[in-house]
């Protein structure tokens, strides 16, 4: 295992909370919709600039992707906490010498106010946003990117994610997938495919990754 891929929202930080505040401002202000959480969650898929261009009736598209962003960021430190569970496990792949990487449906802007916000910027050695494919997971077009930049293989990544798009994506690239419900707001509760690992928390999958890497360290030796 020469790389970790993590999905984002879900996975890595309990960002669901700020995009949902975010989207609920912009479908109410410019549509006068008021969505639940669940209702902007069946939108997932696309990036941020994708789910308001396809779905809100309003014409001005463009204002709505400012009001989002400016919500998303006001609203971040309020809505969202840094993990240290997370940081300490992202410290533990560097320190063994494995590459960091994030392929995740959310663009580029959004995803550099949540790194800089939680203290995760310059962490990656590989980002994949929603702004980089042509096709959204569950597709894998992203994950086959991330493995290309990374100069390896199907086989020598993992990739760990919250919802059913990233178990599907994973799957689909060949990658070990490991479904995670480990922070407090999390996608899916059930998964339709059968991820390979299944991860309640933190603590956990950090266990599983120790005892993994002691022992090919060993065998190496």
């Amino acid at each position: 295992m020469k790389a970790l891929i993590f999905d984002f929202d879900g996975t890595l930080a309990n960002t669901l909370p700020v995009c949902f505040h975010a989207f609920q401002a912009v479908f109410n202000r410019f549509d006068e919709r008021d969505l639940t959480d669940d209702e902007i969650k069946e939108m997932f898929g696309p990036s941020e600039t994708g789910i308001i261009r396809e779905n809100l009736s309003h014409t001005e598209k463009d204002q709505a992707i400012e009001l989002f962003y400016e919500k998303y960021s006001d609203s971040h430190r309020r809505l969202v906490d840094t993990n240290e569970e997370i940081i300490e496990l992202l410290t533990f792949v560097k320190d063994k010498g494995m590459k960091l990487g994030i392929f995740t449906g959310k663009a580029r802007r959004s995803l550099d106010i949540s790194l800089q916000e939680l203290q995760m910027d310059g962490m990656f050695d590989v980002i994949i946003t929603g702004d980089d494919v042509t096709n959204p997971k569950p597709h894998p077009e992203g994950l086959q990117k991330a493995l290309s930049q990374l100069g390896i293989n199907e086989k020598e990544a993992m990739f760990i994610g919250d919802s059913n798009a990233d178990i599907e994506a994973g799957l689909a690239a060949n990658v070990h997938t490991a479904a995670v419900q480990w922070l407090p707001d999390y996608q899916t509760s059930q998964f339709d495919s059968n991820p390979d690992s299944i991860y309640k928390s933190v603590k956990q999958f950090l266990e599983s990754l120790d005892y993994w890497t002691s022992k090919t360290s060993n065998e190496k030796t």
